[in-house]
């Protein structure tokens, strides 16, 4: 059993790109393949295998589970059935049913209670997520109890002879100094991209992108698939910039996060004109996350102390917390922290609480007594105080002015 059940997984994989995983009846998790990683952004999901072994227990064995979980994440599931007796069940999932807007992420948030500061993991996680139609969906959920119903049978080819080509296509003659100038050429602009993302400059990267053939152009790399050989360099390409934005400061899981984003969307890129534009909007959304979160210009005793209040924005935060979480001296930690940053502690925390605060108001649709107590305000009061003094508007206002704006 295990062993076809192994085999099903890793064909349903392949095919779909999707996590696969068999589970034993008794709930425990004897085989996966993951493409999406979720346990670090979603905890308290060890439950769902036997939430969907129970529900496929309790229906006949031609059944196929639709199951969402709280975060809306979609899977299908189907039994393993032998002489009546439910040995297992294999699922697939995550995936999504359709496009995550902005108010799918708040709801999620909001409903399950997530830290605010995850926001934007959570938006690069879930536009990275696969979305079926119902058509799609359904016909995964009937291949899966069609295969779960019978025993793997291994398969046999049988192909047509192949044709030989009479003449092996040659590659292109280059002359040595020809070679050398166009290598040269594209490491030169590497090290220019490179440099640019690092110091989160955008007026240096532009004049880098509009000479970006110089970077792409490999096609003679797979000369039978130049979309393969696109991808490739894409790929290399967003490396880059993450070896880039973590030299300009900015903080690995947030790197991890839009590389993560941008590998998939690589992958999926249909031609040749989709990948240039997406080398444009990747290259810029690096140099925007230096600008916005580099911490390269910090001590370290400050460093971390940005990063901590980054990453518990939701937490009630104040300067002797902050510091005793990081085993610091208050008075030490905010007079350095004043002079690196020219804010202290507590409008620092406020800045990163009115920018989170925005976002929500931009939907026009959450109450702000929500939002104040989402972004980490105790009392709306303050928040309304606190968002005037950044902004010069009050809440209701900035809200009024942006819905107004889109």
């Amino acid at each position: 059993m295990v062993q076809d059940a192994t085999k099903i997984c890793t064909l349903l994989h392949s095919l779909t790109k999707l996590n696969t995983r068999f589970v034993h009846s008794d709930g425990h998790v004897v085989f996966q393949l993951i493409q999406n990683k979720v346990s670090w952004l979603f905890p308290g999901d060890e439950e769902e295998p036997r939430i969907m072994n129970q529900t496929l227990r309790n229906h006949p064995p031609h059944s196929f589970y639709y199951y969402i979980n709280t975060y809306g994440l979609e899977y299908i599931a189907a039994g393993i059935w032998k002489d009546g007796e439910f040995l297992g069940s294999i699922s697939i999932g995550p995936f999504l049913s359709s496009i995550p807007a902005s108010e799918f992420i708040r709801t999620i948030i909001s409903k399950n209670k997530l830290p605010i500061s995850d926001r934007k993991q959570l938006q690069e996680f879930y536009h990275g997520l696969t979305v079926l139609s119902s058509t799609d969906s359904n016909s995964l959920g009937d291949l899966l109890v069609n295969l779960c119903s019978h025993p793997h049978i291994d398969s046999q080819l049988i192909t047509t002879e192949l044709i030989q080509q009479n003449q092996v296509q040659k590659p292109k003659p280059y002359s040595i100094d020809e070679t050398k100038e166009v290598i040269e050429l594209r490491y030169h602009y590497e090290k220019k991209l490179m440099d640019a993302i690092t110091k989160g400059n955008k007026e240096e990267l532009i004049p880098v992108l509009n000479a970006s053939n110089s970077i792409l152009n490999f096609a003679d790399r797979v000369p039978e698939s130049p979309i393969r050989s696109a991808k490739n360099i894409s790929f290399t390409v967003n490396t880059l910039c993450r070896i880039a934005a973590e030299r300009g400061g900015v903080h690995p899981v947030q790197i991890h996060m839009i590389s993560e984003k941008f590998a998939i969307l690589i992958e999926r890129a249909p031609n040749l004109p989709y990948l240039k534009e997406l080398l444009s909007v990747m290259t810029m959304e690096y140099c925007d996350m230096v600008k916005t979160y580099s911490t390269q210009h910090l001590s370290p005793i400050v460093k971390k102390a940005v990063n901590y209040i980054t990453f518990h924005l939701e937490k009630p935060l104040t300067l002797t917390s902050i510091a005793k979480e990081l085993g610091m001296n208050p008075s030490h930690l905010s007079r350095k922290f004043k002079a690196e940053t020219t804010m202290s502690v507590i409008d620092f925390i406020n800045h990163k609480r009115i920018e989170e605060a925005k976002f929500y108001l931009k939907q026009g649709d959450v109450s702000i007594t929500d939002i104040a107590f989402m972004t980490g305000f105790s009392d709306v009061n303050y928040f309304s105080r606190v968002f005037k003094k950044w902004t010069s508007l009050t809440p209701t206002e900035y809200s009024k002015t942006k819905t107004a704006a889109d």
